[in-house]
């Protein structure tokens, strides 16, 4: 599983020329899904993004979470972070996880942090989206699993 998780001050998704999610300040989550990825991996994730340290505390330190800040959580499924560009220029897919199995595994990223009491909005799996994000820093983040453990 691979996580691109960005600091905003704002995040929407539009799909079809609807806003369909949208949140203040925290975190714009994009997730791939690989085919080996795991409930343990999706689990590994959410609990990753919830606890980390990202937001300034009143010195300017990076030292106060999403919950910390108050702030909520946009989860986005993007299979494009599984693109392998190694040979040619048109971009492979094979790496990304089919939806049948992708789609849980980012709705149990979603689900387990709203078990922590986080207000977590998502896009629309499949769909084609815009993604608006103000970008707060910046302050962009990439976090991988593997087995369930992050690297």
């Amino acid at each position: 599983m691979k996580v691109v998780a960005q600091r905003v001050t704002e995040a929407s998704v539009i799909v079809g020329g609807n806003r369909v999610a949208e949140i203040g300040r925290g975190l714009l989550v994009l997730v791939g899904v690989a085919p080996d990825d795991s409930d343990a991996d999706a689990a590994a994730i959410a609990e990753k993004l919830s606890d980390l340290r990202i937001f300034t505390d009143a010195d300017g330190k990076m030292n106060l979470s999403v919950a910390d800040v108050g702030g909520e959580m946009l989860v986005v499924s993007q299979f494009t972070l599984l693109a392998d560009i190694r040979k040619g220029r048109r971009p492979s897919f094979i790496g990304a996880a089919q939806p049948d199995h992708a789609a849980p595994l980012v709705q149990i990223v979603a689900d387990s942090v709203a078990d922590k009491g986080i207000a977590v909005s998502t896009g629309v799996f499949g769909a084609a989206m815009r993604v608006h994000l103000v970008n707060d820093g910046p302050v962009t983040i990439v976090i991988e699993t593997s087995a369930g453990a992050i690297r």
